[in-house]
Parts: C-alpha cells; sequence; structure tokens
C-alpha cells in the first residue's frame, strides 16, 4: 500500500487546488493573496467596475506577475520567450514533467540589478 502526501489550497472554506510539494502549493496560495490584494485594489480604484470583473482582473494580474513587474521596469512589452518561461513556472508540477523543470532551471538568464 502507498502513502501520498498532498497539499491541498483552501481559501475561505473552498478547495482551490492540491498539490504534490508543499513549495507549489505555497506558491499558487501566495498567489492567490496576490490576486485578493488586487481585487481589493481595483474596487477601491474602481468602484464602477463589478466584483466579478475586479476578481478576474486581480487574478489575471497576479498570474501574470512577471510580465507586469517587467513592462513596469522597461515600459515595453516582454518577449514571447519571457512569456512561455513565465507561464512554464507559473504551471503546477502536476502538469509539467522533471525534464522540462530541469532545462527551464539550465536555461534561467542572470540580470544584474542596479541598487537605488
Amino acid at each position: 500500500m502507498a502513502v501520498e502526501i498532498k497539499y491541498v489550497v483552501v481559501k475561505k472554506g473552498e478547495e482551490k487546488m492540491t498539490f504534490a510539494s508543499k513549495k507549489e502549493a505555497d506558491a499558487y496560495d501566495k498567489m492567490l493573496d496576490m490576486a485578493e490584494a488586487f481585487t481589493d485594489w481595483l474596487a477601491l480604484h474602481q468602484p464602477d467596475m463589478n466584483e466579478s470583473q475586479a476578481e478576474t482582473l486581480g487574478l489575471l494580474l497576479a498570474e501574470q506577475k512577471d510580465a507586469i513587474q517587467h513592462i513596469l521596469r522597461t515600459s515595453k512589452l516582454p518577449d514571447a520567450a519571457d512569456v512561455a518561461d513565465a507561464e512554464k513556472k507559473a504551471r503546477p508540477a502536476d502538469v509539467t514533467d522533471e525534464n522540462a523543470e530541469g532545462e527551464a532551471a539550465q536555461s534561467k538568464k542572470v540580470r544584474a540589478v542596479k541598487a537605488a
């Protein structure tokens, strides 16, 4: 008999997603927290927007945080290759295989950031 450990992300009493590793579950939970913060911010600054739209947009902003950060830093859209890499990282491990993760780790670019 095999024993499997599963990590379940639960928000407001609702089961959102199940993961095989704690690290992935924590990352997804953090993304949901960020989406909630974006939703609250949108509701505060755009009171005419309905709640469903604010939630959808908040989730999109949280899911695409790397692309948003790139746009804020450079005032340009990210390259298609950067977007594909970000989507691979955002996808749960259940969807990606171990080889794809290894290739993504090898292809990471190192970037210097100037301190303010």
